[in-house]
């Protein structure tokens, strides 16, 4: 399953003191002529996610599904 998620600046880790990001919106991405879906809802939009790989293990989780099986992109970005 492809996602697709924007991006906006979060806050710095307070135990990593790197810079975190939340999720301003989650999309199922289209395909083969399907619109795309917003999945906002799945994920709790003020979370500070540290990595695209965070993000990942957290939507697999809500969704039940093996890590492997989410790809995520960045919206404009290829």
């Amino acid at each position: 399953m492809l996602f697709e998620y924007t991006r906006r600046r979060g806050a710095r880790s307070p135990v990593t003191d790197a810079a975190t990001f939340k999720v301003d919106r989650l999309n199922q991405a289209a395909t083969r002529g399907k619109p795309t879906v917003d999945l906002s809802h799945l994920i709790d939009l003020s979370y500070n996610y540290h990595s695209p790989r965070e993000l990942r293990w957290h939507l697999a989780d809500r969704l039940g599904i093996k890590p492997g099986a989410v790809d995520l992109r960045e919206a404009g970005r290829a």
